[in-house]
């Protein structure tokens, strides 16, 4: 009996030392991990001498912990940086609804369940353990011992020997929490400042419609990692050779974006309001700011302004005070093809309905718009293929495309596979690009064509937050752009240094004629 209760009691020592010794973010199965923990003879020394007491608080604390540590692990696997408790919240809605379009509903709704009952069973079992050592015996030899053990602990963490990892990590997000706090403050205060507010003469220069293309996932991987670049590089190549045959002129350069591997809209807001938009908090700052964004100074330069989101399926109520005249959303661009998985239509059906709904001449005015290429967005399977422009028609000609290969589910059980996917996906998405820029050579718009974000570290093989900018049109307006620090074709140099994406909307309305109040 004596041996069994010892083998209980070594059982709840483990388990109360589980949270404190688990790891920040993914990697090696140990290499993260934190074996000394010199909180952990504190807490076993304080729940033997006053366990009743603080039995609830103790898993209580253990639980947020393992619970801020395992959402650190998900945001760094998803988007390369730790959870935010301040700003990070709203994530957890689009995070499922992006879950189930990768790996399908039933098993992503699977996945949730697990990981409920996984915390309620840590829940459980941390009550147990934290419940047996409030009841511990051994009278004051074992208390003795703990105490010793305890100091023996404290005497290497004062000399900085080791350190109290989990108290530290607490600590720094308590931190996080307040210096949020502040900075939402400082950007509040940003937001309600605008150098561009009654400004005259914007956009003047620009003749012709302008679009501003993102396209997913596409970043300086494609120009600095060998298995992009290889494919992405002479894509590029080609594409700049035809284009200047066309009578086209091309800069680019690389901008720093707000996130990556995910939250396209997080760099959709910063680029139009001028405001670095690194969280969802921050891009509701900005959107109740009232702060006018690119598209209202287009408006008021006389331009009618329109957003194609062919990702958009659910109500997008913030869209009213983005500055958009016209939103087409997906069931607004009248595709009758299968989807490809979570992308619900190819890059090309998007850019031909741009075309047929607001390029067609029926309107005088010039077109300011943005454009959401969304091929190049995980889960990557299957790609489409180019086809004829003049064979788009309402879609259903892509519908052999939308079922051929693996599903999700079976690709992404290998991270190669996964990561020749994204590589194929942003050579369409570049082809689709290019393509329609050639296509309206002899009277070309004015694009901006640019990378919303990195993929995620795992996948792109970059840290980097660095997105690909491309200015494509007529000579006279691209060569506006030249204080940009942009170099001339479509393929930046290597050692090109990325300005933040926030600069870009002051850039914009500076370069073409706009003057900021004095």
């Amino acid at each position: 009996m004596r041996a069994a209760h010892l083998v209980r009691v070594g059982l709840a020592a483990l388990l109360l030392w589980l949270p404190l010794a688990m790891p920040l973010r993914p990697g090696p199965a140990l290499g993260q991990w934190f074996p000394l923990a010199p909180e952990w003879p504190l807490l076993l020394l304080l729940l033997a001498l006053a366990g009743r007491w603080l039995r609830l608080p103790v898993v209580v604390l253990l639980l947020a912990l393992a619970a801020h540590k395992l959402a650190d692990i998900a945001m760094h696997s998803a988007l390369a940086r730790g959870f935010n408790l301040r700003a990070d919240l709203p994530l957890i809605e689009a995070g499922l609804r992006l879950l189930a379009g990768s790996v399908g509903l039933v098993a992503s709704v699977a996945l949730a369940v697990l990981s409920v009952l996984a915390l309620a069973g840590l829940a459980a079992l941390l009550w147990w353990a934290a419940g047996l050592w409030s009841r511990i015996g051994g009278g004051w030899r074992l208390r003795g011992a703990l105490a010793a053990l305890s100091l023996a602990a404290l005497v290497p963490l004062q000399t900085g020997a080791v350190r109290a990892e989990s108290a530290l990590y607490a600590q720094g997000r308590v931190a996080l929490f307040i210096n949020t706090q502040r900075e939402l403050t400082r950007f509040a205060a940003k937001a309600a400042s605008d150098p561009f507010q009654g400004a005259t003469g914007l956009l003047e220069r620009i003749d012709r419609d302008v679009l501003l293309i993102f396209v997913e996932s596409y970043g300086r991987t494609s120009f600095d990692t060998p298995l992009y670049a290889e494919t992405h590089l002479p894509l590029l190549e080609q594409a700049q050779t035809r284009l200047a045959e066309a009578g086209l002129s091309m800069r680019s350069g690389f901008v720093a974006a707000p996130t990556r591997g995910g939250q396209s809209w997080l760099s959709h807001g910063t680029l139009s309001k001028g405001l670095w938009v690194a969280d969802q908090t921050r891009y509701r700052a900005a959107i109740a700011s009232g702060r006018q964004s690119l598209f209202h100074h287009a408006a008021r330069a006389g331009f009618r302004t329109a957003a194609v989101m062919p990702a958009i399926t659910l109500p997008w109520p913030e869209s009213s005070r983005m500055g958009f005249e016209t939103v087409l959303e997906a069931a607004d661009l009248n595709y009758h093809g299968l989807p490809f998985n979570w992308v619900t239509m190819p890059d090309q059906f998007t850019m031909t309905a741009l075309d047929r709904m607001l390029r067609d001449g029926s309107d005088e005015r010039r077109l300011f718009a943005q454009i959401a290429l969304i091929s190049s967005h995980a889960p990557w399977v299957p790609v489409p293929r180019m086809i004829d422009w003049n064979n788009v028609g309402d879609g259903s000609v892509f519908n052999d495309m939308a079922q051929e290969g693996d599903p999700p589910s079976v690709v992404w059980r290998d991270r190669d596979r996964v990561r020749d996917q994204y590589r194929q996906a942003v050579s369409y998405s570049l082809e689709v690009v290019m393509d329609y820029a050639l296509r309206h050579a002899e009277d070309p718009p004015l694009m901006l064509v640019i990378g919303d974000h990195q993929a995620a570290p795992r996948i792109a093989l970059d840290e980097r937050p660095d997105v690909a900018l491309h200015v494509i049109g007529p000579e006279a307006l691209v060569a506006e752009t030249a204080d940009w620090g942009l170099t001339p074709g479509l393929i930046p140099p290597p050692e090109a240094e990325a300005f933040p994406m926030d600069r870009l909307r002051d850039m914009i309305l500076g370069s073409f004629g706009g003057r900021p109040r004095s």
